[in-house]
């Protein structure tokens, strides 16, 4: 005879577990984490709005020419694919645009092999390696969406 194993990790017999279950599946609690996901991508774009100048410099340190048409896309971009994750409206879209975005300006921005050893190099080898987990997080918010809904 088998010895059944009883488990206190059960959201359904384990109270603790039961209302951290309730809290995380919460609108609010995705709509903060959606929030905090694409923080970077609101953040950038408003910094860019109020610093056009800036924002023409940033395009113009990585080569990226007309610096106007390129700064204002990249406003334009990162804040409608923002509301688009945030929102849920086609969510997996905005998510994969992200996701991409995320890594193509990595391997532009963050070129740390090309850098000598030092500190620069490691902050820039961290960042580098951030990005692409940010840009993971993405991926996971699109097959989430596109596998589950994402009104579910």
């Amino acid at each position: 005879m088998q010895e059944q194993i009883v488990t206190h990790l059960s959201p359904a017999t384990n109270p603790i577990l039961s209302g951290l279950t309730r809290i995380m599946a919460s609108p609010i609690t995705r709509t903060v984490s959606l929030l905090a996901l694409c923080a970077a991508y609101i953040q950038g774009p408003l910094t860019k709005i109020f610093d056009f100048n800036g924002a023409l410099a940033e395009m113009d340190h990585f080569g990226l020419h007309p610096t106007a048409f390129f700064a204002v896309a990249v406003i334009v971009f990162e804040l409608t694919a923002s509301a688009m994750v945030v929102s849920g409206l086609f969510r997996w879209i905005g998510a994969l645009a992200l996701a991409g975005f995320t890594l193509m300006a990595t391997f532009i921005a963050l070129r740390f092999w090309e850098m000598a050893p030092g500190m620069d190099r490691m902050m820039a080898t961290n960042a580098f390696f951030e990005h692409v987990g940010l840009a993971g997080a993405f991926l996971f918010v699109a097959a989430f969406d596109l596998t589950r809904g994402a009104g579910k």
